[in-house]
Parts: structure tokens; C-alpha cells; sequence
């Protein structure tokens, strides 16, 4: 078994027995019995914990990141905020159970905290969707927009609701907490 394949492995463990058994209550002992490896291989590749939950976080905050970048590249508040809104609708419907990870792990959330540049990443997404930074009402409804985005794509009440309809009912919603024009129908 390659060392990629086996760190994989490793991903796909620790990602089920965060979700299982939450982020604190998970150790690196149980992610190698999962993987029936001993904890020196886990540890050939994470030292900790939090390195893991990196690592598992990653690929989603890689997105997010691209996400920001390409919803501050549009000219006007308009544009920039559909892109954010929508992309952020995306990004949650495709990623399901790490929302639901990062929403009920509080244990998640003070590791994610800790790193700066997560934290910073993590508020950005406020600031394109707020028209004036500076209102507080605008802080606000770009703020219940996101959380309520956040929340529905994670929840356990919604497993039945198909992507699709998810998707499209997030992003009107969302519209229409920020006032946003909503586009016709195709």
C-alpha cells in the first residue's frame, strides 16, 4: 500500500469518527485502530490532532479561498455578492458533512479559530455580502444569510431535500434576506 494511499485512508477515518464521535473525542489511537495500522503510522504522517483536521479541511478551504478570490475579481457590490452568495451555496451543498462537522464540533471550531488565517478566511465571506460594512443591519443580514446557509446545508432535518432543490432554494432565500435581484428562470 503506497504512503499516499494509506494517508487517504487515514483522511477518510479520521473524517467518519469526527463525525461519529466528535473532533475532541477522537484519537489518534482510534483513527489507526479504524485503519487497523499502529499509531506510528499515523503518526509518519500527522503529528496531531489538529494537523488532521487541517488536512481534511483543506480541500474545502482551498475552494473557499478560490471561492473569495473570484467573488472580489466581479465589478459592483451586486455582482460580487451573487458570486459569493451562490458560490458559497456551492461550496456548502457539495461539502454537506463537513458543515455539519463545523457546525455542531465545538471542539472544530476553537481548533479552526486558533489558526489565523482560517479565522480571517472564515470572515471574509461577511464582508463581500454586506453592501456597507460599516451598517450594522447590513452586518447582520449578511451574517443570518451565511449561518442560515451554513445550518440548512448541515442539517439533519434536511437529509431528505435533494441537492438540487437545496441549492436553488439557499440561494433565493439568500437573495432575498440581502436584497438581492433574483435572476429569472431559464
Amino acid at each position: 500500500m503506497t504512503s499516499e494511499n494509506t494517508r487517504t485512508r487515514l483522511l477518510a477515518a479520521a473524517r467518519h469518527l469526527f463525525a461519529l464521535q466528535s473532533f475532541a473525542g477522537t484519537s489518534l489511537q482510534m483513527i489507526a485502530d479504524r485503519l487497523g495500522v499502529t499509531k506510528a503510522a499515523v503518526y509518519h504522517h500527522f503529528k496531531t490532532r489538529d494537523e488532521i483536521l487541517e488536512a481534511v479541511l483543506e480541500p474545502a478551504l482551498d475552494e473557499m479561498r478560490a471561492l473569495i478570490a473570484d467573488a472580489e475579481a466581479q465589478r459592483g457590490f451586486t455582482a460580487r455578492a451573487d458570486r459569493m452568495l451562490t458560490g458559497f451555496v456551492e461550496l456548502t451543498v457539495r461539502h454537506r458533512d463537513l458543515i455539519l462537522l463545523l457546525a455542531n464540533d465545538p471542539g472544530v471550531g476553537n481548533a479552526l479559530r486558533s489558526s489565523e488565517d482560517v479565522a480571517d478566511l472564515l470572515a471574509r465571506p461577511a464582508d463581500l455580502l454586506a453592501r456597507d460594512r460599516l451598517d450594522p443591519a447590513d452586518r447582520v443580514r449578511a451574517s443570518v444569510a451565511l449561518a442560515g446557509i451554513a445550518t440548512s446545508a448541515g442539517s439533519v432535518l434536511l437529509t431528505d431535500v435533494d441537492d438540487e432543490t437545496l441549492r436553488a432554494t439557499l440561494i433565493d432565500t439568500g437573495r432575498r434576506i440581502l436584497g438581492l435581484r433574483r435572476r429569472p428562470a431559464h
